[in-house]
């Protein structure tokens, strides 16, 4: 669902979207004047679900599923469960497309556990946040729910560093031993018996003895950086899980597992439900193996962006008060939005993205009225250039500038290894001057972050040394100002003041920058 930037429904004013898939949408927003109710947050995310158009059937099927997570959402508050404050509905006629639609109001988180694995296959905090995925799933189970749907995706993370479990549109409340799903469901984290089970009038029978066996296979991926089953394609890998249960195969576990959580993911993926770990039984094991962490914290990720910076010259030198990622945008978050079927999928598993792991929800036409759609800036990366440019206060700093520096810099490589330079990536920056930009507190970090370094943390990191730049440039130097900038982020402020304006060594470089710029920007905008 396409909801415009400033799009106000209740007492809530749309911003940049999060996610996008088969069910809905979902936006940032903040609160307006309107917005009542004790305990509000000032920002929230808004889940779009177009219930208000569709055929019968679909509205049908669309319906129950919502109902689904509301249901849930409302009875059950619990610290590792994303938060529902309200839900709205659209009253719109004159936009169609969008009236009618629910829209739910949730807490909003900074990030997801797929696009850390995005950014870092084996995070070093693995194990303390699977203490707090586990402990969700407890939380669910013990009140006599089904998640259905475990993955990367559906685990965010917030600012402070905790762990939330999210998207139930396809969880079930137990009645007895069972529970009945949609037959929906990710076939890396589907069990056995369920690849195979027939599915009745309310759907399929599930237990949760099914989130077990996807959270070994997310344990498995988390410490490992791989699945536990063989196979280059979720197909393959699903063929492999039926082999494995009918007992044409062996469980072949990474080497790399640490021993006690290869105890751990060998109970949780046995070839039978009934042979499978009890979840409170689950938890114990894991809170011994991460050492009495859970329920724990995980370092803040991604910290809070911030336009405030202070700092000295030099090239790309700085301090920053904000961090490494630059907004909610490009984290890929779920909330159970985050892909539609068919669409590419992550080398882990973990939904669909584009390139470099980048979100699947940066759409080609985002921010066509500010950088051009027609040119070879990769769409995968629209989202994350505009949303990165609008962060910063300064106009200059714009979503064609930083298309044509990165193509300039790397042609848009994500992969880009320049050794000789000690530059890296699609904004060629050296790892001892990155971390400057990294850190939460504008203070360098403890370890010099190691290449290469992902889209999500590059651009943004540009995006807060262009904006720190653009002020500290004199008033009175003569070509584009923006070219300046460009310039100076290449050597520094204060090279670019001593010249009068691009340096003669720069100049190739900044026509360069000069002609993308030009390329990328729409017609009637200067």
């Amino acid at each position: 669902m396409a909801v415009p930037r400033g799009y106000r429904v209740g007492g809530w004013e749309v911003r940049e979207p999060l996610a996008t898939g088969a069910f809905g949408s979902v936006y940032a927003a903040r609160r307006t004047g309107e917005a009542g109710g004790e305990g509000m947050p000032a920002t929230v995310a808004l889940k779009f679900l177009p219930t208000g158009t569709g055929t019968p059937r679909q509205l049908t099927h669309l319906r129950e599923l919502v109902e689904r997570e509301v249901q849930l959402l409302r009875r059950l508050r619990r610290p590792r469960l994303i938060r529902l404050y309200e839900t709205l509905t659209v009253d719109d006629p004159d936009v169609p497309r969008l009236d009618g639609a629910t829209v739910l109001v949730l807490e909003l988180a900074q990030g997801s556990l797929h696009a850390l694995l995005a950014a870092s296959p084996r995070p070093a905090a693995g194990a303390v946040l699977l203490s707090q995925v586990c402990e969700g799933l407890a939380q669910l189970h013990r009140a006599g729910w089904v998640h259905g749907d475990l993955k990367p995706g559906n685990v965010l993370l917030m600012a402070d560093g905790s762990v939330r479990l999210a998207d139930f549109n396809m969880a079930a409340e137990l009645e007895g031993t069972h529970a009945y799903s949609p037959a929906f469901s990710t076939p890396d984290y589907t069990p056995p018996e369920l690849l195979w089970s027939e599915v009745g009038e309310r759907g399929r029978q599930t237990r949760p003895s099914a989130d077990v066996w996807a959270f070994g296979v997310l344990a498995h991926l988390v410490l490992t950086g791989s699945f536990p089953l063989p196979g280059s394609t979720p197909t393959a890998r699903r063929d492999a899980a039926v082999a494995y249960a009918r007992g044409a195969d062996e469980l072949r576990l990474s080497p790399v597992l640490p021993d006690a959580w290869r105890e751990i993911v060998g109970a949780c993926l046995t070839r039978t439900h009934a042979e499978r770990v009890g979840t409170e039984a689950l938890l114990r094991r894991v809170v011994e193996a991460t050492d009495g962490a859970a329920p724990g914290r995980v370092r803040r990720w991604p910290p809070r962006p911030s336009a405030a910076f202070r700092g000295g010259g030099g090239r790309r030198r700085g301090r920053v008060l904000g961090a490494v990622a630059a907004t909610v945008a490009v984290a890929a978050l779920a909330y159970g939005a985050t892909n539609p079927p068919g669409s590419v999928p992550d080398r882990r598993g973990g939904g669909g993205t584009g390139a470099a792991g980048t979100p699947a929800v940066a759409a080609a036409s985002y921010g066509a009225a500010e950088l051009r759609t027609d040119r070879d800036v990769p769409p995968a990366y629209r989202l994350l250039i505009v949303e990165t440019a609008h962060d910063c206060a300064d106009a200059d700093v714009s979503p064609p500038l930083i298309a044509a520096m990165l193509k300039v810099e790397s042609d848009f490589d994500p992969d880009l290894s320049d050794p000789d330079l000690d530059e890296y990536g699609i904004a060629r920056w050296t790892p001892s001057v990155l971390r400057w930009w990294m850190n939460e507190d504008g203070t360098p970090g403890e370890t010099v972050p190691e290449p290469p370094f992902p889209p999500a943390e590059s651009v943004p990191a540009m995006g807060r040394y262009l904006c720190w730049i653009a002020p500290r440039l004199d008033d009175d130097l003569p070509d584009d100002r923006r070219v300046l900038i460009a310039a100076a982020y290449r050597t520094s402020y204060r090279t670019v003041n001593d010249a009068a304006g691009v340096p003669p060594k720069y100049r190739d470089y900044a026509d360069r920058v000069a002609h993308y710029l030009k390329e990328y920007t729409p017609a009637g905008r200067t």
